[in-house]
């Protein structure tokens, strides 16, 4: 696949990543690498890092605990911790292997410490490779709260191995598709059409949609890299979405949500909206509607559950003045940015989300 070049990276894909992985490791360039895991990516995929990993550099593993709830202020403590402990300076390096969790930690952590040293981006799940890896945002969460302390900096490069696929059940796999089918929604509607006959697909056809789906999104991000305009296309389902997944998360009877599930709840929600406003005709709503609820299976809410989510939502992080922002979509393929919807209506996106 051919490298998707970023505002001041580059995204290498299979084998030509390890390549240029090698040209950057050198002697010259970092004193040391450091190579973030989880647990489950330190037992399924870095081995296979490592073979292909050809550098003098010495190298440390820092192992974390895998998902969400470790993606806080005090994982990144002691990832600080452990880097100060192992002789780490201002010319090592950060190398993130792992899915969104990783990604955005890792990013913030090394953009942290000793106020900022290089990183590189290895995504090993679909969500990543698609989403969390690409476009500069690092961060963690505070509290049940997502991604409310971070920074925008890119990467020195992103390595996507669609090898590292192997190792995803299908519920992970089926939460990587989740910002596929948004990228599809907001940019381009022929890219959204492919994915109306998904059980057709080969992996040669996969391969080509993660790639144009980090084209689509790099497309996006180069036109707006701090988020003060167009960038902000790709919160399509997340206002909601992200409502959905920390209310999930915060609730011990409540079984946590992957984040592409509760993202695709939020797309049909926001596309709901959308229809009300005139922007969506019926046809077009009910078309994503039945698209992602064949894909996902759909989340129950009662009542207090509907009213403490969007009680959440004056938390999420692309409110402005005080007004919760959505971006909806204007027809498949289109967005609008900016948008407010009234509890009343947010309310009805999810009775009509139930049926």
């Amino acid at each position: 696949m051919q490298t998707i070049q970023a505002t001041n990276y580059s995204v290498f894909f299979n084998e030509t990543g390890y390549e240029k992985l090698a040209s950057y490791l050198i002697p010259s360039s970092y004193s040391r690498i450091f190579i973030l895991v989880d647990e489950n990516t330190s037992q399924y995929c870095l081995p296979h890092l490592l073979n292909n990993l050809a550098t003098e550099i010495e190298i440390e593993i820092i192992e974390l605990e895998a998902g969400e709830n470790h993606k806080n202020i005090a994982t990144c403590t002691e990832v600080w911790a452990a880097l100060s402990e192992l002789g780490a300076d201002r010319k090592s390096i950060i190398i993130n292997l792992g899915g969104g969790v990783i990604s955005d930690l890792g990013g913030f952590v090394a953009c942290t410490f000793k106020r900022g040293i290089d990183f590189i981006n290895i995504p090993t799940t679909l969500l990543s490779m698609v989403d969390a890896s690409i476009g500069g945002k690092n961060g963690v969460d505070l509290g049940n709260l997502k991604n409310q302390i971070g920074i925008i900096r890119e990467p020195k490069a992103v390595i996507v191995d669609t090898e590292f696929l192997s190792t995803l059940s299908p519920r992970e796999m089926r939460s990587g598709l989740a910002e596929m089918l948004k990228h599809g929604l907001i940019f381009d509607k022929n890219y959204w059409d492919k994915f109306k006959n998904l059980k057709d697909l080969n992996t040669e056809d996969l391969n080509e949609l993660i790639h144009q789906s980090i084209q689509i999104k790099n497309t996006i991000v180069c036109e707006d890299l701090s988020e003060n305009g167009i960038r902000k296309a790709l919160n399509f389902g997340h206002t909601l979405g992200h409502g959905i997944e920390s209310y999930f998360l915060e609730n011990e009877d409540k079984t946590s949500l992957l984040h592409g599930e509760a993202i695709a709840a939020g797309m049909i929600l926001e596309s709901y909206i959308s229809k009300e406003k005139g922007w969506l005709t019926n046809e077009e709503y009910h078309e994503i509607k039945y698209i992602i609820n064949d894909i996902f299976e759909r989340i129950e809410f009662n009542e207090n559950d509907i009213n403490q989510i969007i009680e959440l939502l004056i938390y999420d992080k692309k409110n402005e003045f005080g007004k919760v922002q959505f971006a909806l979509l204007e027809g498949i393929g289109k967005i609008k940015i900016n948008q407010e919807a009234d509890n009343v209506l947010i309310f009805n996106a999810f009775k009509d989300y139930a049926v």
